[in-house]
């Protein structure tokens, strides 16, 4: 099928093509993950193990060394098929340097989805995840009329905070014991956004200057929580 070009509220060039899209802004394009990517993106997360293993998602039961990256896509295909996933990769000058994932895509009453993301070490803190995320923020509310999108970060990754600081997302929680990463379940700091905030999209207030100051800030309250451990019971 031919691919549709449009612009849509002053955003970026959208590429529709089947059930991916691709999008792009200057040098950096999103575009959807392929099985023959597994190769590539198994060396990439191999020499920036150090870099990317503490923030990885793992398995509660099944043992990293079980994972498989091909089957993993062909999973993450599927789940673009019915529409509760996008599975995008990050290119730079058409190299690839990191992988952004939609999962949790929901329509209706909630219209919501949540969003993840990792970049290599050589290509951090050089404004390309912002971007990246501001595209596909940007698709999901004026292209696929979702209404809301959550963030969810462990507080030790302030290189990934820091992302949801620059765009403005708005902090709104603490999850303990959330999500199973590096081999063990982690608390979260939760952000969103909601598209009736960016009016003219994510992207066009990041790049104008138009973030308002202070909607990232975590409460007092939710810091002191952050150094209170949880009380489990003995097992």
């Amino acid at each position: 099928m031919a691919a549709r070009v449009h612009r849509e509220r002053g955003a970026p060039v959208v590429a529709v093509s089947q059930t991916l899209p691709v999008l792009r802004h200057r040098l950096v394009t999103l575009r959807g993950v392929r099985v023959r990517d597994a190769r590539r993106m198994e060396k990439l997360l191999s020499s920036n193990r150090a870099w990317l293993q503490p923030w990885e998602a793992t398995h509660p039961v099944m043992s990293l060394a079980a994972f498989d990256q091909r089957q993993s896509i062909r999973s993450l295909l599927q789940q673009a098929r019915k529409g509760y996933g996008l599975p995008l990769v990050v290119e730079v000058d058409g190299e690839m340097v990191g992988q952004l994932n939609v999962s949790q895509i929901s329509y209706g009453s909630l219209s919501s989805a949540s969003l993840g993301y990792w970049i290599i070490q050589s290509q951090a803190g050089k404004g390309i995840m912002p971007v990246a995320v501001a595209l596909v923020t940007d698709y999901l509310f004026f292209e696929k009329a979702l209404h809301r999108m959550e963030i969810c970060i462990r507080p030790e990754n302030t290189a990934s905070v820091r992302i949801v600081e620059k765009l403005g997302f708005r902090f709104e929680g603490y999850r303990r014991r959330y999500i199973h990463i590096d081999g063990g379940w982690r608390d979260h700091l939760c952000y969103a956004l909601t598209v009736e905030e960016v009016p003219q999209g994510i992207l066009h207030r990041y790049e104008n200057g138009q973030v308002p100051s202070g909607v990232s800030e975590i409460p007092e309250y939710v810091r002191i929580q952050m150094r209170t451990p949880l009380h489990l019971p003995p097992r």
